[in-house]
């Protein structure tokens, strides 16, 4: 039996561009707590960070409901059910944090 595919492998180097990104938009705060900076801007610096990782997220459960989700139900609908149940314990993290 072939691996499925994950449904954001044709964006992998979107994301990983994004990824990067917020990588250095951590390192940014970290050198602006250590040189002290105003609260207000580390704050902005962090909420525009949050909303970088939000966008992923979000872009990632669309690719898993538009595929991995889809492709389990067209199998099964056990494995449909599945695959409908983690999205949304998924969703439940995504929007307690």
């Amino acid at each position: 039996m072939a691996e499925h595919e994950h449904g954001y492998i044709h964006r992998k180097d979107d994301y990983l561009k994004r990824l990067r990104r917020i990588e250095g938009q951590a390192r940014g705060l970290q050198r602006m707590v250590e040189d002290e900076k105003y609260c207000i801007d580390i704050l902005t610096q962090v909420s525009a960070m949050t909303k970088a990782l939000q966008a992923v997220s979000l872009g990632l459960l669309e690719e898993h409901m538009s595929h991995c989700v889809l492709d389990a139900a067209r199998a099964s609908e056990a494995e449909g059910e599945a695959k409908v149940s983690e999205a949304v314990e998924a969703i439940s993290r995504l929007v307690k944090s």
